[in-house]
């Protein structure tokens, strides 16, 4: 019996390691010879609010095993809390291998524990960088890749980035992006879905592929007032008549409301609504007209639903859904987004495709790389 344990630091690796957990139960289902069992272990708290049951219900999985119950905002004091907790836990609770997602700062610290107690560490999503050693996430990048025994990738321009940086070839296995399994685990439940079925849009005038959906987290972003002004004067002004949806976390919408009282902006096109949950914001962002976003793992579902996609970002984890998908960075440059903006509203957008392995199979080559190595 192999023993998993599967990290998670935050709400959306959840998400990410959702597809491993569904093959790891299919295959304690039809009683494999391959037996595999796994405990999940959440950083944080059990009455965590971005936690809501409805995600673990759409994903088909069960709520964590065991919560550390770590919650402060200072990064450090959060790393050296994680690493104390889940060095504990790990010394209670045997583990084959330790599976980690993503780059964030508990990430980082379960990615140092785990080596310090010789077990063997797997990083999903690995090869992902910024070149911005100024970003907390660049350097939990390079610490947990650097420590990691098997690198598993989403594409071949993240390979390239193990390998130069010193991973041996026979630790960095492509298995595609597991986003995706998702969508196609989902794609039945997804399908079935209208616009009516999502109470948060109850009211509006929204007609399928006749609306814009935006999406704003990232910190510089919410920071840079002015230039936030700007850019969402662009979008209002640009999207002309077109319902834009804008399921927004509370921090964003407080600037955003700021913002408009301040200035006096009009954005007479912009509906902010509450976030949605997993099924529903699939279902949203598949039958858009256009996303604007600052998340790559939204760009990352756009560029196989097809549907265009403007990243308010420089740089994007995954250049494959620049290169081949549906995404274009414009940064945070206003005339940039104008352009590309533009071109959405329009349908002149570029052609595009899905990515090689982007196929809904990537938890099980996970799965299979992990059993044939131990």
């Amino acid at each position: 019996m192999k023993k998993l344990c599967i990290f998670c630091g935050a709400r959306p690796n959840f998400i990410k390691v959702a597809p491993i957990i569904r093959v790891i139960n299919r295959l304690s289902e039809e009683n494999s010879s391959h037996k595999v069992s796994y405990s999940l272990v959440y950083a944080g708290s059990e009455n965590d609010p971005t936690l809501e049951d409805q995600l673990f219900d759409n994903l088909s999985i069960r709520r964590p095993d065991v919560y550390l119950g770590v919650e402060c905002e200072n990064l450090n004091e959060l790393t050296g809390q994680v690493m104390s907790k889940f060095e504990k836990y790990l010394q209670e609770n045997p583990s084959d291998v330790v599976i980690v997602v993503d780059d964030l700062a508990s990430t980082m610290a379960a990615a140092i524990v785990t080596k310090k107690q010789a077990i063997t560490l797997a990083h999903i999503a690995a090869g992902t960088r910024s070149f911005d050693i100024t970003m907390p996430k660049e350097i939990n990048r390079l610490v947990i890749d650097g420590l990691s025994d098997i690198l598993f990738t989403a594409g071949f321009s993240n390979n390239s980035i193990a390998n130069k940086e010193g991973a041996e070839l026979s630790k960095v296995y492509m298995v595609g992006n597991i986003l995706i399994d998702n969508i196609r685990y989902d794609r039945e439940r997804i399908e079935s879905m209208r616009l009516s079925d999502i109470d948060e849009l109850a009211g509006l005038p929204l007609k399928e592929g006749n609306y814009l959906v935006f999406t704003l987290n990232r910190k510089a972003l919410l920071a840079d007032q002015d230039n936030l002004e700007r850019m969402l004067h662009v979008l209002s002004e640009t999207a002309g008549d077109m319902p834009i949806i804008a399921p927004l976390r509370e921090s964003a919408v407080q600037v955003i409301m700021a913002l408009s009282l301040k200035k006096n902006i009009k954005l007479h096109n912009l509906h902010i609504v509450k976030p949605l949950g997993y099924l529903e914001f699939a279902y949203l962002t598949a039958h858009a007209k256009g996303i604007i976003t600052d998340s790559g793992n939204v760009a990352e579902e756009a560029t196989f639903n097809g549907v265009p996609c403007i990243t308010l970002n420089s740089y994007t984890e995954h250049i494959e859904t620049a290169k081949v998908g549906s995404n274009v960075l414009v940064g945070e440059d206003p005339e940039l987004l104008r352009s590309a903006l533009a071109d959405m509203v329009s349908g002149t957008w570029k052609k595009c495709g899905v990515p090689e392995r982007w196929d809904g199979r990537s938890a099980e080559r996970v799965i299979q790389i992990l059993l044939e190595r131990h």
